[in-house]
């Protein structure tokens, strides 16, 4: 090894060994990157120009300097019994910890992270734990410093929580849950779903996935408090993340838009084609989808995509795509519930999903009772447990986000019991 790449290596270890106070080995290490949120934040904040935010990447707290900043952190304990908090931190400052409906205070005078003790609590019923952390005075600085993590030991040791080498991105996010439906056997070119979002599952940063198909999906989101989006998306067959790098010959081409339908190239999770519209869908009403997938008869595929204007009274076209080097109808009906923003990731979003149809090539409703929910990697690698699926009332649902307890096994399977004799009542004919 060069010498300039030992003294390298060398700052480096230091570095990891000042910035990790010892931990013991029946503790857990609840980092700030992967499982704390800002919960609360000033109105009016006076330092606009410099707002409090969490730093994943550095897992440091950033501009840290107001007394209404609230930072939460959540991790589940399977266990009760006696549970030892300390913090990993640094600061010259003076904060207060709340957990299980009691408060502490806490001096840090450090300039670097060191292992700061809260105290020991009671876990009386197994579950998720949040515990808030708020500054009361900054002795020193221009702010409150920084709590990289929280050391939790005792009885309750170990707790699920992010891990440090997972995604902190994913894993703020929390858990995409999904629902796969059973297609009939014989092909299928239109698939039908109905979507209500509940008040209280109505959050900012959310993607209703209606009628995903194997090569895409079409659903809504509430993107702001603002802003509401119907969206319509088709992979490319060329694999990639960066959709400048597709060939001509393997871009997905738009054959006809609606009117107000804005249509791009999308990329981070495989690219393609991507359309939509801004629509002021309600939280409440019941918003329908007709997602339709056919061959063309020269190697390629069409994809188009229609939603229902509950204003206007009638189904307005979304987009209409050709993706080539394909041939097939509609396949892996699905859809999924996600949460897209890292920092919102502690809000629990909700919405049902019913009425379900399938078109098939001979023009025979079916309906389409039977689905298996799943969750992705979040989930199955334990990251986060506050995921859940299944059937209430007439409809499927999903829900996710929140840590809540009751989850879900992925895998599971349902059937609905709601409306199987009346299809929907569509004139393909009038579609434009």
């Amino acid at each position: 090894m060069k010498r300039k790449n030992f003294i390298q290596l060398a700052i480096l270890l230091a570095a990891m060994f000042v910035a990790s106070p010892a931990v013991a080995q029946n503790e857990s290490v609840v980092t700030l990157s992967g499982n704390a949120y800002l919960t609360a934040a000033p109105q009016g904040n006076p330092n606009k120009k410099h707002p409090a935010f969490i730093d994943d990447r550095q897992g440091e707290m950033r501009n840290w300097n107001s007394t209404e900043t609230v930072i939460s952190y959540y991790f589940k304990a399977e266990k009760s019994g006696k549970m030892n908090i300390a913090l990993q931190a640094k600061g010259h400052s003076q904060l207060e910890v709340s957990l299980l409906g009691k408060k502490k205070k806490v001096k840090i005078d450090s300039d670097t992270l060191v292992r700061v003790k809260v105290g020991t609590f009671k876990v009386k019923n197994p579950g998720y734990v949040k515990m808030d952390i708020r500054g009361v005075k900054i002795n020193e600085g221009y702010s409150f410093g920084n709590v990289a993590a929280v050391v939790v030991g005792g009885d309750v040791a170990p707790v699920i929580n992010v891990a440090p080498d997972f995604s902190s991105h994913f894993g703020r996010r929390g858990p995409s849950t999904h629902l796969g439906y059973k297609l009939p056997s014989t092909d299928v070119e239109w698939f039908y779903n109905e979507v209500v979002v509940p008040e209280e599952g109505d959050i900012p940063s959310s993607y209703y996935m209606a009628c995903g198909f194997g090569e895409g999906y079409f659903g809504m989101q509430n993107n702001t408090p603002h802003q509401r989006r119907v969206l319509f998306s088709v992979w490319s067959p060329y694999e990639t993340d960066n959709a400048a790098e597709i060939p001509d010959s393997l871009r997905v081409t738009l054959l006809k838009k609606g009117e107000g339908v804005q249509v791009q190239d999308f990329g981070n999770e495989g690219s393609g084609g991507q359309s939509f519209m801004h629509y002021d869908w309600k939280a409440g009403e019941v918003c329908r989808f007709l997602m339709g997938v056919r061959p063309d008869g020269n190697g390629n595929t069409v994809y188009t995509a229609y939603f229902f204007d509950n204003a206007q009274g009638k189904w307005r076209l979304v987009a209409s795509f050709r993706r080539p080097k394909i041939t097939t109808w509609y396949t892996h009906a699905h859809s999924f519930l996600e949460n897209f923003n890292p920092v919102m990731g502690y809000i629990n979003r909700k919405a049902y999903y019913g009425n379900q149809w399938a078109r098939t090539v001979d023009g025979e409703w079916v309906p389409v009772t039977k689905a298996r929910f799943t969750c992705d990697t979040t989930g199955h690698q334990k990251q986060r447990l506050d995921y859940c699926g299944g059937v209430e009332g007439d409809n499927f649902f999903l829900t996710m986000g929140g840590f809540f307890n009751d989850y879900m096994k992925s895998g599971t399977n349902f059937e609905r019991k709601g409306n199987t004799t009346v299809a929907p009542d569509i004139d393909f004919s009038t579609l434009e």
